[in-house]
């Protein structure tokens, strides 16, 4: 296969129409401009530049495959493209892609797809493997609709962040890109804290993350109706003006909530971050923090090729099919 697909689609994630952006937002409210610039950015840079592809593809020196199979991509919807990567690793590695896109993200995923040779819109075609993503309600179904052959499931998941005390203002800063982006609404948004205890002042914290543009008008009124409920339930919690921050080792149950833990220490002692996020293993999509095996601050929306969602390696998946 020729890097010319890669470039098509790069170009076409570089000029996405007006009328096609403004139809995304019109099928899906909690969709932005500015979000779908940003994962078009980040789709291109991360994903479709030829180095990157190249470096990518040579692990595989199988595909692409000599006798295609037919692979149904079933694709989420909560943020914008979220099912582009599926589809680029199904076109890459030579299969046939019968792809499925969210009610609430059809728009931009038919305009990308459009034109491609090896993708037509899934229509009851029998199916040789299957990926598909959604709610933890949807994979019950997904596993039994999909159960006679091979098949990548995924559900929900959510985003870490570990902070040690002495972050600097640049590393908040792209923290709360890693929080805010695309309203907290990516299995990458991160929606927990672990915060070093006697290291951080949550409150000092809460002021200093900040919001890159306008906020989207579902957000705040889903702020606005979840902080009711907390001070009507009597549940402590800080009010970052825009955002709600509550202590508690669970993930959040709402969007527009941060929750946040603190631990004594790194490695495996009791009450330690390392501990909680081996406890929470199968529910954390990434781990933010400013240590080496951690994403680093800011990048957890902008995945890799090799940052496959649940940690599955998708190319390795379909080069067995």
């Amino acid at each position: 296969m020729g890097m010319e697909i890669f470039t098509h689609l790069a170009d076409k994630l570089a000029a996405i129409p007006n009328d096609v952006i403004d139809r995304a937002i019109c099928e899906n409210e909690w969709f932005t401009r500015a979000d779908i610039e940003r994962a078009s950015e980040a789709l291109r840079s991360q994903m479709l530049d030829p180095a990157r592809l190249r470096e990518w593809l040579a692990h595989y020196p199988s595909l692409p495959v000599q006798t295609p199979r037919n692979v149904g991509v079933i694709m989420a919807g909560n943020i914008p493209l979220v099912g582009f990567f599926d589809l680029l690793c199904v076109v890459a590695s030579g299969h046939r892609c019968f792809s499925k896109p969210s009610s609430k993200d059809s728009v931009l995923m038919r305009y990308v797809a459009e034109g491609l040779p090896a993708v037509e819109e899934y229509d009851a075609q029998p199916l040789d493997a299957v990926i598909a993503t959604g709610s933890d309600n949807t994979t019950r179904y997904f596993r039994s609709s999909y159960a006679g052959i091979p098949s990548i499931i995924r559900g929900s998941r959510s985003s870490v962040a570990v902070l040690r005390g002495g972050e600097t203002a640049t590393q908040i800063d792209a923290l709360s890109r890693d929080i805010f982006a695309y309203s907290g609404l990516g299995c990458r948004s991160v929606s927990h804290l672990l915060l070093q205890r006697g290291r951080i002042d949550v409150a000092a914290l809460a002021s200093r993350l900040v919001q890159h543009g306008l906020p989207n008008p579902k957000y705040h009124n889903n702020y606005l109706q979840h902080k009711a409920l907390l001070c009507m339930s009597g549940t402590p919690f800080i009010d970052g003006g825009f955002f709600l921050m509550r202590e508690t080792s669970d993930f959040p149950t709402a969007i527009s909530e941060i929750t946040y833990q603190y631990y004594d220490y790194l490695d495996y002692y009791n009450n330690s971050a390392d501990q909680w996020l081996a406890t929470h293993s199968t529910e954390i999509q990434c781990i933010v923090g400013a240590t080496p095996h951690l994403v680093p601050f800011g990048m957890s929306q902008s995945p890799t090729l090799i940052d496959y969602p649940d940690g599955v390696d998708v190319m390795d998946f379909l080069s067995k099919i």
